[in-house]
């Protein structure tokens, strides 16, 4: 499993062709408490960097773009009882959607984590 980020504090984890996304910790700490998450039906084809989902929480309302391009396959269940899954393991049970991956070329342009937190240090 590969690991991506990308500069809007999203994470991407590839297996295979298939890809998890959600927001990082990082993000969640700037968005505070998580109140309700709009996920994307399942099918719906997302265009690298476009609207994805949504994030609201106790401070704003944030949009998750998509870091690649691809089909959404499947969403996670349990952030519609409890959003903030994303507070708590947002890089783990707080995970928002799955995707296939439309072109694996897209990933060229990602953050690895090293670089990502030294990015998120300078901050």
């Amino acid at each position: 499993m590969d690991v991506y980020y990308t500069r809007q504090d999203d994470w991407i984890a590839v297996h295979g062709d298939v890809a998890t996304v959600g927001i990082t910790d990082h993000a969640q700490k700037q968005l505070g408490d998580i109140l309700f998450v709009q996920l994307p039906p399942i099918g719906t084809e997302l265009v690298r960097g476009r609207e994805a989902a949504l994030v609201e929480s106790i401070k704003a309302a944030a949009d998750l773009f998509a870091p690649i391009s691809g089909t959404v396959t499947e969403t996670n269940p349990a952030l519609e009882r409890e959003p903030a899954l994303v507070n708590t393991a947002p890089e783990a049970e707080g995970w928002m959607f799955r995707m296939t991956i439309g072109d694996p070329a897209e990933l060229v342009g990602l953050l690895g984590r090293d670089l990502y937190l030294a990015r998120i240090r300078r901050m």
